[in-house]
């Protein structure tokens, strides 16, 4: 199987990324990695929500600790929280994401 073409059936994102996150043949990707290969690859949507982005958000008053991000559950919360700033403020969370990385880590890789 190529993984592109099964990534390229599915037409609900969230369906698309929770396939890679939990496909047993696929070992090693949580919700952050699959978050980012699929960004990688083209698809948009998809929050890439490392410790830099999550630190950003408690300073941004969004949420209040940092917290392990270890279940889909905790995933998609703080997801949903960056995507509502986000629109909140007009810029695409897909962007926001990296300018609060960037931010952090003072590198800008896109």
């Amino acid at each position: 199987m190529r993984i592109r073409e099964k990534l390229n059936e599915f037409f609900d994102p969230m369906e698309r990324r929770d396939w890679l996150a939990q496909e047993r043949g696929i070992k090693g990707l949580g919700y952050k990695e699959a978050s980012h290969f699929l960004r990688n690859i083209g698809f948009k949507g998809y929050a890439i929500l490392d410790k830099h982005v999550v630190r950003s958000m408690v300073e941004l008053g969004l949420i209040k600790e940092p917290c392990l991000l270890n279940s889909r559950t905790k995933y998609l919360k703080l997801e949903e929280i960056l995507r509502d700033f986000s629109e909140g403020l007009g810029i695409d969370m897909d962007e926001m994401d990296l300018v609060l990385w960037s931010i952090k880590t003072g590198e800008v890789l896109k």
